[in-house]
């Protein structure tokens, strides 16, 4: 590999280009141990912080990932796209089925670290509830592992006298999930808000989704909505930006 390119741009950045390029040409493949720094240094006559940089970059990407003690190799885990309109079809929870199951394809999901309790709600969720801050809330917090790996943390609130006594304070929530639950209860979800931003992660969301260092999550913040406009939860998801494509196919 050579060193080409603008001469203003970093040569770190140069370095990245091409061992991109080197794994989406295939060079590469998945699993592959990429060069490491001292290979770096060498065949590009750069000091190693800058063949560290390089490397950053691609993990920042996603495209690899560090494995202490051994090097830095090219990610082998595929991105899973997030289907945001088929998901929330009422055909798909309506009729029994996971919201999640648009996703997967034949991938295994696992959904551990479940916690439900009942807190008084935080002003930023009471002001979206339409309830008084400290109301009785129901919070549901998850994390979702595909093929092993942990890819989103998810907590819904929703008021608790709305959900009292039904499945939806219990860790499994039955076929159809939450949405499901709220249909039989009265509360059937006909309109759906989702706010995304991105953002670098707290410590407990890197640890929890064990992130490399740099890497940033999406945070998709869901409402959803009952008849006449009234709020029933709100679901704030913590993604793995490396993890996700975000699809949204819909008509004119």
């Amino acid at each position: 590999m050579a060193t080409q390119g603008s001469g203003r741009q970093p040569k770190y950045q140069r370095i990245a280009d091409e061992l991109r390029e080197a794994i989406q040409a295939g060079e590469y493949g998945p699993g592959d141990r990429l060069p490491g720094e001292n290979d770096l240094m060498a065949t590009y006559d750069v000091a190693r912080m800058t063949a560290r940089q390089a490397l950053g970059v691609l993990q920042n990407e996603g495209l690899a990932e560090s494995r202490k003690g051994a090097g830095v190799f090219v990610r082998d885990f595929k991105p899973l796209r997030r289907r945001g309109i088929q998901r929330l079809s009422r055909d798909q929870w309506g009729s029994g089925r996971s919201i999640w199951s648009a996703d997967l394809d034949d991938r295994t999901l696992v959904v551990d670290q479940v916690q439900v309790s009942e807190v008084g709600a935080p002003e930023r969720i009471a002001q979206v509830l339409d309830v008084e801050p400290g109301a009785a809330t129901c919070v549901r917090s998850r994390r979702f592992v595909l093929d092993g790996k942990p890819v989103l943390v998810s907590t819904s609130y929703l008021p608790a006298d709305l959900v009292a006594g039904s499945a939806i304070t219990q860790e499994d929530t039955g076929p159809g999930g939450t949405y499901a639950r709220l249909a039989e209860l009265g509360y059937k979800p006909v309109h759906f808000r989702e706010e995304i931003r991105c953002r670098m992660p707290s410590q407990e969301e890197a640890t929890r989704l064990s992130l490399s260092l740099g890497t940033p999550v999406i945070m998709i913040c869901r409402t959803a909505f009952a008849d006449e406009g009234r709020p029933v939860e709100i679901n704030e998801m913590v993604l793995d930006s490396a993890s996700y494509i975000l699809e949204y196919d819909f008509d004119a």
